[in-house]
């Protein structure tokens, strides 16, 4: 106890505080009884809870050795404590727990006094309340002012109070607590919270990537440069990524409740920006039908290009267009496209092009065999290319990248040349599959209008297809589709259909993940073990990929080629990729079903597990982002050399690529923007399973952790020195 403050007077005022506010509460209770009393009361607590321990306990005293216990001060005193004291509504309470007289004589005049109502008003409004709580922020972190708090036991005091109260400022716009309604509309909040997240980030990136000490006392108190280093990253990081998600958790949820109009006060603007949108979509979408065709040409010819420049052309990476376009550019800007709108790619694929002419010479009467109608093959084909790209470095051969593209190519044409329908994309295509199940957090679906006219429906030609349109190859009857799961975007149905019932819709990304209908041509995800599979490869293979190129791992791999000899680096990867692939994700839906079982009593618990594996798509798709941005940002313009090269002959050198400052922060956020649409899958799947609270907490809790294991290994990965891959011979 002897590192505890512990001081009387600081508790005495915590303890009369919470006195107050529980008499307030209990007599309100006694009034109007609202379901939302018990929680408030408890967050209440908690807010007070939490100022106690950051001013209270051995943090306080740590204060003055370790910026990093500063740093969770900061967080808890700015960003924990007033939302939760918030969240407790505690006007009211606290108000009705003083005693009457007081209230009425003594604080009456001044809460009716017009000039101060007006000061509170102008002091909770977004841009003045965002200010003082960004000032607060910057001001105590300059050197001299941190310094001056640091050995003064007045301005400490006065830090800590300016970081509690400037933070009731920030947060009372988010929580609402009243009394009365705000005149702000909600969307406010969303660039509210994220310029603070960047401010934010801006500080933490600051403390963890300067190189150079801050704050001199924790250098005369460490006696180590090094130690002091590492002490302000860490403080860094604890003011970063907690940071973040106590930032983007709001911003997320009321996104959500602005996007699908759950909070219905001033939606009426939102509502008419919708209507005009979906409007100006659909006179596009058929422009975008028609351009189909020259995309697809398009990207034919720039992957004869590729191909031919990768087996003639000289076999230096950033001078080839294989080496180059396919792994820097085509990569990242599918994932851009998927972000954006949704599956792009296969809209444009060059090879199902190339198997459409085939067709004129092939039949194509087969049926694809019913036993390989599934999706093992693309998970095996996926898991081989996790290995092989590590191990054999795909990324530095070009004439390996072009024997690949031809051989995707003669696939295509012999696969479908010999068997109906759209085989290749469905049941073989691993750049397919990985398309399909990260269009899952697109924002578009390309689906039915109005379900109605449907009914009426006799012809079916969004499946069969008419004189118009070929209908639908993947066999996706579109009054039984939901979500992108298989569609190529190729939008024959859109043309086919002869009520123009079916467009390019906009929907809530992932939201298709929440609920587990009958998916045409699909069945029920809960019932496929093959697409669940091909899930865990996706989320758990983004983390192998990106981890694949940092400073450990690749130590790690280099010291046991050295152990075991000269050609043993495809065998050590194999052991890597199988680890992060396929024993750790196998050992997580172990550990969550098993603790599942105990909650849903047995039954159903394959079900829910295979369920919840696709609640993980976002934050595996917000690592494949994060990795992808990386290789994007530092390599945008290295095609430029080698495109001078094939054109003109010769080429103007190369400058050595740097990382730019902003890039870090960037992949964080894109990062946790997944985690968090993960857990809002997890929560919805659990509730929806469970219909009670605490049952889908409990449910849910396992997948939880699971998610932010993934997020933490993610942010660990992006935080670490990365190979410049393919930008460097």
């Amino acid at each position: 106890m002897a590192s505890w403050s512990l001081s009387v007077p600081a508790i005495a005022l915590l303890l009369v505080i919470a006195l107050v506010y529980v008499r307030g509460w209990r007599r309100g209770r006694r009034l109007i009884r609202d379901q939302r009393d018990d929680s408030r009361l408890i967050a209440f607590l908690a807010g007070l809870g939490v100022v106690f321990l950051a001013t209270e306990s051995p943090l306080d005293s740590f204060d003055n050795l370790y910026l990093a216990a500063h740093m969770t001060q900061h967080f808890l005193l700015m960003m924990v404590a007033p939302p939760l004291v918030l969240l407790g509504h505690p006007v009211l309470p606290l108000l009705r727990g003083l005693p009457k007289p007081l209230v009425k004589e003594g604080l009456g005049p001044f809460l009716t006094w017009r000039p101060l109502r007006r000061f509170f008003e102008l002091l909770s409004s977004p841009l003045v309340a965002w200010g003082v709580f960004s000032f607060s922020t910057i001001f105590w972190h300059l050197p001299y002012f941190y310094e001056l708090a640091l050995h003064s036991r007045f301005w400490h005091g006065a830090q800590h109070a300016s970081f509690f109260w400037s933070g009731v400022v920030f947060w009372w716009l988010i929580v609402e607590p009243g009394p009365g309604k705000s005149k702000w509309p909600r969307w406010v909040a969303i660039p509210y919270l994220l310029t603070s997240d960047l401010l934010n980030t801006a500080i933490s990136a600051a403390f963890v990537f300067s190189g150079r000490i801050l704050y001199p006392s924790y250098a005369a108190i460490h006696g180590s440069q090094l130690e002091t280093l590492k002490d302000q990253t860490l403080a860094g990081l604890v003011m970063w990524i907690p940071g973040e998600m106590i930032y983007l958790i709001p911003a997320f949820t009321i996104t959500v409740q602005v996007v699908t109009g759950s909070r219905t006060r001033h939606n009426y603007g939102v509502t008419r920006v919708r209507r005009a949108l979906a409007e100006a979509g659909a006179n596009r979408l058929l422009l975008l039908a028609r351009w189909r065709r020259p995309l697809q040409i398009a990207m034919l010819a720039v992957a004869v290009a590729v191909v031919a420049d990768g087996f003639f052309g000289p076999q230096i990476t950033p001078l080839n267009l294989a080496g180059v376009l396919p792994w820097i550019h085509w990569r990242a800007l599918s994932i851009f496209a998927l972000l954006l709108v949704g599956n792009l790619f296969c809209m444009a694929c060059p090879f199902t092009f190339v198997r459409d002419l085939g067709r004129k010479v092939f039949p194509a009467r087969l049926r694809w065999p019913r036993q390989l109608r599934n999706k093992w093959i693309p998970a095996v084909l996926l898991l081989v290319y996790l290995w092989a790209y590590e191990a054999f470095g795909l990324w530095d051969s070009p004439w390996v990248t072009a024997w690949i593209i031809a051989g995707y190519f003669v696939a295509a044409l012999v696969v479908d040349g010999l068997f109906r329908g759209a085989s290749f994309c469905k049941y073989v295509c691993p750049i397919g599959q990985f398309h399909f199940v990260s269009s899952l957090v697109s924002p578009k679906e390309v689906g039915v209008k109005d379900a109605q006219k449907c009914k009426s429906c006799q012809t079916y030609d969004c499946l069969r297809g008419n004189e118009r349109s070929r209908g639908c190859e993947l066999y996706l009857f579109q009054p039984k589709k939901a979500g992108n799961l298989d569609c190529t975007f190729c939008l024959d149905c859109v043309t086919a259909c002869p009520q123009d019932n079916v467009g390019l819709l906009s929907i809530m990304p992932a939201k298709t993940l929440v609920t587990d209908p009958y998916r045409s041509s699909i069945g029920r995800l809960s019932k496929r073990t093959d697409l669940a599979v091909l899930v865990l490869l996706f989320v758990f293979g983004a983390f192998v990929n990106a981890a694949g190129m940092v400073t450990p791992v690749m130590m790690w791999e280099h010291g046991w080629h050295a152990r075991l000899g000269a050609h043993a680096m495809p065998l050590v990867v194999a052991l890597f990729v199988l680890a992060g692939a396929v024993i750790l994700p196998g050992l997580a839906m172990v550990l969550a079903g098993g603790l599942n079982l105990f909650t849903l009593g047995g039954r159903g618990v394959m079900e829910t597990v295979r369920r919840f594996v696709f609640a993980l798509v976002p934050v595996g798709f917000g690592m494949w982002a994060a990795h992808l941005l990386y290789h994007f940002s530092i390599g945008w313009d290295a095609a430029w050399p080698a495109v001078q090269r094939v054109v003109a002959g010769t080429a103007t050198a190369f400058a050595m690529p740097s990382v730019p400052d902003w890039l870090t922060a960037a992949q964080i956020l894109v990062l946790n923007a997944g985690l968090l649409l993960t857990l809002w899958v997890v929560w919805r799947v659990a509730i929806g399973s469970t219909g009670r609270v605490r049952a889908a907490v409990a449910l849910m809790s396992p997948w939880a952790v699971v998610s932010v294991g993934l997020y933490l290994a993610g942010a660990w990965i992006l935080l670490q020195p990365m190979q410049m891959r393919g930008m460097m011979h």
